[in-house]
């Protein structure tokens, strides 16, 4: 018989409309209920990350987290543990739900963390974690389900993440599990920028005292040449860092023009010119450069001759430098302006460069001499030279010579005398003198590459 002449079945309409009925609802509340879920870890993994952009201070940030994965895992609780710079690992932060078993949770997790110290070149941190699960099993007794995962700064493990439960039914799920690394890694990042911030006031805190250091060095060496009669100067300093180790001065003779036993006006009135270098840069060389200058200064004072000034410096600097394990170059010479003469000492400088406008010619301006501080009782030695009208003296350091290329090569002395000689022909002025041999340097050097070492000039040209 068809099915359509079938005789039809009595039904109740009630059980009817349960059989059809209650299964759609069912699976619209069970859809709803998992919309509101996944809702909710959304918000709060969005609250989470506007933390993480907005919060300035790291233990704000670390209060949060315990909430966050107990939330997004339907745990009990959560607690964060977090390794310390001596070696152990503390209970950071701890949420719980029931407010009444928080006392006693907290105390169970500082005691299995109190039983852990990180010591230096012992076991390695996949053993303390484990000894950690262990603990907290042991204080926190069979009724509390752990489930950890590792804080990850730099492939390094800085802390750990527990999810606590007291459900026997609750399951670490692989869902659960990358909500919670989820967490542990937005922990991670949050360590990570605060130890950068931190970073970042240190290397502020030292550029601010660097650029002090470098204003005070910039104040002591001379702001201008000086007016010596019958000759014109020029000078510069060009630190391969902020605070460098070269050093130049024009230190007036007589400052105590009264007491130097009975010398005429002719000797009163004598300029130092002083050119040196400490061995290394930056901020130890230029203390030292800083130390060196007062004590030329104080010697030069007593009225003595450059290779006793030299030598009573080399012994005050001694100590000093060889506990620093650095030496000085220096080149000290006095200049008469009313017989032109240059009486001069030097102690392993770079010679300077004279340049004879009568014949063309150049020489070299050097005695024997020790570095500053390699031996107490070094001994230096006194010359001079009769300067002419039109001559030319250039003071230097090994900044330029040894200034290199891309390709490695040096400009070397041979090309910095050669550059000499020829801006001496060319050019009457001091100043441009300077200016072409920095020029020559520089080009030889590169546009894109920076000096590696201090340099400085200072020419003296003869009317």
């Amino acid at each position: 018989m068809p099915v359509s002449q079938l005789p039809s079945q009595p039904t109740d309409s009630n059980s009817s409309a349960a059989t059809d009925v209650t299964p759609i609802v069912a699976l619209k509340e069970l859809v709803a209920r998992l919309h509101r879920e996944q809702n909710k870890i959304q918000d709060l993994l969005s609250s989470l990350g506007f933390a993480l952009r907005s919060f300035n201070n790291l233990n704000q940030f670390l209060e949060l987290i315990p909430l966050m994965a107990t939330r997004v895992t339907d745990a009990d609780g959560s607690a964060l543990f977090l390794h310390k710079p001596n070696g152990q690992i503390r209970l950071e932060q701890l949420h719980w739900q029931d407010s009444r078993q928080r006392k006693n949770i907290r105390k169970a997790l500082e005691t299995a963390s109190s039983q852990i110290t990180l010591l230096a070149n012992t076991a390695p941190l996949t053993t303390a974690t484990g000894i950690l699960d262990d603990q907290m099993h042991r204080h926190l007794g069979p009724d509390v389900q752990v489930f950890g995962t590792a804080i990850l700064v730099k492939h390094t493990e800085r802390g750990w993440l527990y999810v606590l439960s007291r459900d026997p039914e609750y399951s670490w799920t692989e869902t659960r599990q990358k909500l919670v690394r989820l967490v542990a890694d937005q922990t991670a990042v949050a360590i990570e920028n605060d130890e950068l911030a931190v970073e970042l006031r240190k290397k502020e805190r030292l550029d601010q005292e660097l650029e002090i250091g470098a204003e005070i060095q910039r104040r002591l060496l001379p702001r201008n040449c000086p007016t010596i009669p019958g000759v014109a100067l020029a000078a510069r300093c060009k630190p391969a860092n902020r605070v460098g180790g070269d050093y130049y001065d024009f230190i007036p003779t007589n400052s105590n023009q009264g007491q130097l036993n009975g010398k005429n006006a002719h000797e009163s009135g004598r300029w130092g010119l002083v050119i040196g270098d400490v061995m290394g840069k930056g901020v130890p060389a230029g203390l030292i450069m800083t130390m060196m200058r007062g004590m030329l200064r104080g010697e030069v004072l007593h009225g003595n001759s450059p290779s006793v000034i030299l030598q009573n410096l080399n012994r005050v600097m001694y100590a000093d430098l060889e506990n620093s394990h650095r030496f000085v170059t220096l080149f000290y010479s006095e200049y008469n302006p009313f017989n032109r003469v240059l009486s001069y000492s030097n102690a392993a400088h770079n010679p300077p460069l004279w340049w004879h406008a009568a014949t063309k010619t150049i020489t070299r301006l050097d005695t024997l001499g020790m570095l500053i501080g390699l031996d107490a009782n070094s001994q230096y030695e006194n010359s001079q030279a009769q300067l002419e009208p039109g001559d030319t003296v250039v003071y230097y350091t090994d900044g330029l010579t040894d200034a290199a290329a891309a390709s490695g090569d040096r400009f070397d002395e041979e090309n910095f005398v050669a550059a000499f000689n020829l801006a001496c022909r060319y050019y009457t002025n001091p100043q441009e003198i300077l200016d072409y041999l920095f020029d020559q340097v520089l080009q030889f050097i590169g546009s894109e590459k920076q000096n590696t070492d201090d340099m400085t000039l200072v020419v003296l040209k003869i009317h």
